[in-house]
């Protein structure tokens, strides 16, 4: 069987694969391009948060058949996408389920290393935002996790927070991943669907001296 934390990464891996490809239509790359920014898109996040825990060699080189399964998204997208009506409100969608699927597998392989609580909740966030800040900064696209008071970061964040509360409050680790996955899309969804936005920052004018 495989371990939870596994599953949730090759799910992770794909979704965030076929943002990556998306990202490469909307840029119009070649072939190569789909396949580059889509592995970097989905493997991304998780890579960092292996080094950071010293988790060596990192998944996708453990199992090298990430790889194949990124190729074969990248491949796909680039063969489909122009029938979509539009291929960036797809790319949210998507990415929304990449990352409520994505911040679970970094807080499960983070308490699977006995890692306390904030340490769990930083690489929950790593694992879900950073892939998809590279594909966005790879592609010249403002990066979502930086987008003017969108609601990103926070999810994966509430996630996270979910995860942990649950697990605290004596809930089996399937129940705490799905609460952390839960929170994490409800809360993008409505961000996407509803414009829900966290205030930002407005500079106010310097007073006149006089």
């Amino acid at each position: 069987m495989i371990p939870v934390a596994t599953a949730l990464d090759y799910g992770s891996v794909v979704i965030f694969a076929l943002t990556g490809a998306l990202a490469a239509s909307r840029s119009q790359l070649d072939l190569a391009g789909f396949v580059f920014v889509a592995a970097l898109t989905a493997v991304g996040g998780g890579t960092v948060r292996d080094v950071l825990l010293g988790r060596m060699p990192v998944f996708w080189v453990q199992r090298p058949e990430y790889m194949v399964l990124i190729a074969i998204a990248a491949v796909a997208v680039f063969f489909t996408a122009h029938l979509l009506e539009s291929r960036y409100r797809v790319l949210l969608w998507l990415d929304a389920c990449a990352l409520s699927v994505a911040v679970p597998a970094g807080v499960a392989v983070t308490l699977a290393t006995g890692h306390p609580a904030i340490v769990v909740l930083i690489m929950g966030v790593v694992t879900g935002t950073v892939g998809g800040l590279m594909r966005d900064v790879l592609c010249n696209e403002v990066p979502l996790t930086l987008k003017q008071g969108e609601l990103y970061l926070s999810c994966a964040f509430a996630g996270g927070a979910m995860a942990l509360l649950a697990g605290w409050a004596g809930f089996g680790l399937p129940t705490a991943l799905l609460a952390c996955a839960g929170v994490t899309f409800a809360l993008r969804a409505g961000s996407i669907l509803w414009g829900w936005k966290l205030p930002v920052y407005r500079p106010h004018p310097p007073r006149d001296p006089s």
